[in-house]
């Protein structure tokens, strides 16, 4: 049995098989998912399981070279932006990047996977950028 937190088969394939500079998104409930972007739907029922666990949990076995969020996520202040930036402040995020909620659709596009949690705050998503740990 694995030694690290995450459990899931899925998330942990797509995440083993990130090169760098490619995304993977976290989302809400309510974030469209592109034809042809896998999704990883982990959503169970409202707030379960809540977006900043899952990605706790990712980022415990992605290394992360930058995150991009929408300036609605900014301007709506969802709770979860608050351990957002605890993990922004704390280098496990590395650059920022914002954009347009409709700007974030259209990278969604481009993701190799996208995540789905039981989030049901407006404008919970984040897209990671992978990096390297060399």
């Amino acid at each position: 049995m694995k030694k690290t937190p995450l459990l899931n088969i899925a998330l942990s394939r797509v995440i083993a098989s990130l090169g760098h500079g490619d995304v993977l998104m976290i989302v809400d409930a309510g974030m469209p998912v592109p034809p042809g972007v896998e999704l990883i739907d982990l959503a169970v029922t409202q707030g379960i399981p809540d977006f900043v666990s899952v990605l706790d949990t990712v980022l415990s076995e992605m290394q992360v070279e930058s995150h991009v969020i929408a300036d609605e996520m900014r301007d709506k202040q969802p709770p979860a932006l608050i351990a957002l930036d605890a993990l922004n402040g704390a280098g496990r995020l590395g650059a920022q990047c914002l954009i347009s909620h409709d700007a974030l659709k259209q990278l969604s596009r481009s993701a190799r996977a996208i995540v789905r949690t039981g989030e049901c705050q407006p404008y919970t998503n984040i897209a990671l950028v992978a990096g390297v740990v060399f």
